[in-house]
């Protein structure tokens, strides 16, 4: 095999030791959303990594969606993610944040039984998970256009508090049917004024916040994520091609660190009517590509020019030491799914490494 997987990238002002990314997991292991010793720990180990993004950080508490997750918006959660970039650090890897928005797939119990914001008042089929369990998804209320501004700000603000956490970069969450990801679809968009609509207007969101976070720490530290036919939390689009092509189009003069796509449905299939290798030829700067990729696909994506980065999740999630594994042909750690969500250090910090076996 080749070395490509392997070989340094220039990514914006960084430079990466390999092409192998660690997706955004969330883990749920963040109480009182402010990051945790157990998470320095978790991601220290992975720092291999040529680049960590982390689990998706709220931008607000407007933007909770799930019990224990960290969020990035104030001094307490600055100080505890400083701690996880500064040990990823130290061990020569480098880490982005993903900001966050859940949007109309929170719920009330998460903010004192106000309703969840998103672009409609349509409710998501499915259920969210609370502190008391498994709840169904409630009608979200329409957020007026003047509060969308307020909600770009926190974006912005989010950005700096990453910058002052220490981090290499942001990933804006556009993906997965979340906030942004609801405005861009236009089965959860439904709104008539200029942030629906027309391709341009739903894409009105996902650009003002790239420009106000941009604005805080340079476009080169911001990366974008999108998920064109992921159907997770009830979203759909009509045409995702024409709507992700039209995104990728829109991103190009933006100078972005990268776009990171979802190529794959929730089935962990490539859509029938859908390209990503389309997709990707829209986009003219770095592209990520995620989707059940194992160290063969991988290198075929990157040998062909589909992909310069790889993001791995569950693998990197179970292997600590993913990219000697896959670097030495090495065998994978078996995945616990159970522990996949909450808990302590039990399939969380102690899947071994090669030399801990």
């Amino acid at each position: 095999m080749s070395s490509n997987l392997f070989s340094p990238i220039k990514l914006g002002s960084i430079t990466l030791n390999n092409r192998m990314v660690m997706a955004p997991m969330t883990r749920n292991r963040a109480p009182e959303c402010t990051p945790t010793a157990l998470m320095v720990e978790y991601y220290s180990q992975r720092a291999g990594a040529g680049l960590i993004i982390s689990e998706g950080a709220q931008i607000s508490e407007q933007g909770v969606g799930y019990p224990a997750t960290p969020g990035i918006y104030n001094q307490q959660q600055i100080e505890g993610w400083k701690q996880i970039t500064d040990a990823v650090h130290a061990k020569g890897g480098k880490i982005f944040v993903q900001l966050w928005h859940c949007g109309r797939v929170s719920h009330p119990d998460f903010h004192g039984g106000e309703l969840p914001v998103g672009p409609s008042a349509i409710r998501p089929t499915g259920q969210a998970f609370t502190y008391e369990g498994l709840k169904d998804f409630v009608t979200p209320r329409a957020l007026e256009s003047d509060e969308i501004t307020a909600i770009v700000e926190q974006f912005r603000n989010a950005a700096a508090c990453a910058k002052e956490a220490g981090f290499d970069g942001v990933e804006i969450h556009a993906a997965n049917g979340y906030l942004i990801d609801q405005f861009i679809r236009d089965g959860s968009n439904h709104r008539t004024d200029q942030y629906g609509g027309s391709l341009e207007n739903r894409t009105r969101l996902l650009l003002e916040t790239i420009a106000a976070v941009s604005s805080e720490i340079g476009s080169q530290c911001v990366g974008v994520r999108l998920s064109p036919v992921n159907g997770f939390n009830d979203m759909s689009d009509s045409n995702p091609q024409a709507t992700f092509n039209h995104v990728a189009d829109s991103l190009n003069a933006l100078n972005l660190a990268y776009l990171h796509v979802v190529e794959v449905n929730m089935a962990g299939e490539v859509e029938a009517g859908f390209d990503p290798v389309a997709l990707r030829r829209h986009f003219d700067g770095t592209y990520i590509a995620n989707g059940g990729y194992d160290c063969e696909h991988a290198q075929a994506a990157l040998t062909d020019g589909s992909a310069d980065l790889i993001a791995f999740g569950v693998p990197f999630l179970a292997n600590p030491d993913l990219p000697e594994r896959f670097r030495i042909n090495a065998p994978l750690n078996e995945v616990d799914q159970t522990t996949f969500y909450g808990g302590d250090e039990h399939g969380y910090t102690d899947y071994p490494t090669l030399g801990a076996e």
